[in-house]
């Protein structure tokens, strides 16, 4: 990371949580899980109400994904190719993507939020493929609830530490990190039902 995600949460504070997403998620490269994760440690220490964040962080990845799926629907084709470069993308690529777009779209869209890179693009090439808006609305929704729970969690539980949350996220990567804020939260999950049996 090349700022401090920190100072940004505390010179932000709520708006960072669903800011950094919204840019990443309408195109941007930008940290944006690393951001909301900043944030939800700064929750931990006290500075914020974790269930703000998370709606927030969630409301984020929404917006910025709706601003994506615009800009490929509006641009099409011929905009997605304009920046196929920062994609890593042949026209080969695009037509599998909207095919698959064709195929699978919801699913991707719902997956696509755990995967670095994808969750940057994953819209744009909803849009330039012509999915449904609504479909991609649903979708789009629900990964985004889970992601902003998932990485909120880990943030939050992990805050007292951020000298291990950075080290997590260059050990495990992002995917992987997500990968253990689920299994977190499965067992914060069990572990409460247990009490409540």
């Amino acid at each position: 990371m090349q700022f401090d995600l920190r100072a940004l949460a505390d010179s932000v504070s709520y708006p960072a949580a669903g800011l950094g997403i919204l840019i990443e998620s309408s195109g941007v490269p930008f940290p944006g899980e690393a951001t909301l994760l900043a944030v939800a440690a700064y929750a931990a220490a006290g500075h914020l109400d974790i269930r703000v964040v998370v709606v927030l962080g969630a409301l984020g990845a929404i917006l910025g994904a709706d601003l994506g799926y615009l800009a490929g629907y509006r641009g099409g084709r011929p905009f997605v190719e304009r920046f196929s470069h920062l994609l890593r993308v042949n026209p080969g690529h695009l037509a599998r993507s909207e095919m698959f777009f064709t195929r699978y779209g919801g699913v991707t869209i719902l997956f696509a939020r755990f995967m670095l890179g994808l969750r940057t693009w994953a819209s744009v090439l909803a849009g330039m493929s012509r999915m449904p808006f609504w479909t991609f609305q649903l979708y789009s929704s629900a990964g985004a609830l889970i992601w902003a729970l998932a990485v909120g969690a880990v943030g939050f539980y992990l805050g007292t530490n951020w000298a291990l949350v950075q080290g997590l996220i260059r050990a495990l990567g992002m995917g992987g990190l997500v990968v253990a804020a689920i299994l977190i939260l499965a067992a914060l999950l069990l572990r409460r039902r247990a009490l409540h049996i």
